[in-house]
Formats: structure tokens, C-alpha cells, sequence
């Protein structure tokens, strides 16, 4: 899906606008740390305009590319964790474990 011409500027980061929370983690997961920061500065930078875009339209009626823009800024949450905080893509001390979700929160 293409993300609305106003941010064209993240173009380069529109695998990251991925539908359901398994594939943002599987990418969160599959991505150098590197990749993720180059992601998170362009993305968080956005971060404002994004809400502000996305809230302009109605939630049960998102077009195509606002929807996109939300997925990308989903992914910028997934991986807020692994740049600010752990260092690593995956839960520290976490092992094995994982957590499958069942429903997505948001569209």
C-alpha cells in the first residue's frame, strides 16, 4: 500500500507498514539493529504529523494510504523498545517465550 504523498520522505521504511502485530515482530526480529535505528529516527521524527494525518480521518474509514501510515507507526511502537531501551531486537532474559496474539487491537 503506498503511504500518503506528504511522507513521501519514508518511503524507504514502507516494509515496515505491515497489518498484523506477528508481522511487525517477525520483522522487528529479522532486522539488524542498524536497520531499526535508521527506521526509528526517520519515523519518530514523523511521528506527529502522522497522528495528526491519521486523525483526520474517520477510524472506521481510513483510506489506503492512511491506513499504511498507521502500520508504520504501529512498527515504530514495535521496535521503540529494542532502539530506546534494550539494545537488541528480542526481550531480554525472555528465553523461549513467546506470546501469540489472537486480535488485533486496531484496524
Amino acid at each position: 500500500m503506498p503511504l500518503p504523498a506528504d511522507f513521501a520522505d519514508l518511503r524507504p521504511y514502507a516494509a515496515w507498514a505491515l497489518a498484523t502485530e506477528p508481522e511487525r515482530y517477525a520483522k522487528r526480529l529479522a532486522a539488524s539493529m542498524d536497520e531499526m535505528q535508521s527506521f526509528y529516527d526517520a519515523a519518530f521524527a514523523r511521528l506527529e504529523d502522522a497522528i495528526a494525518y491519521i486523525d483526520s480521518f474517520p477510524w472506521d474509514d481510513l483510506p489506503d494510504d492512511a491506513r499504511s501510515l498507521l502500520h508504520l507507526m504501529q512498527s515504530l511502537v514495535m521496535v521503540s523498545f529494542p532502539v530506546e531501551v534494550w539494545k537488541q531486537p528480542r526481550v531480554p532474559d525472555s528465553g523461549a517465550a513467546y506470546l501469540d496474539l489472537i486480535s488485533e487491537p486496531v484496524v
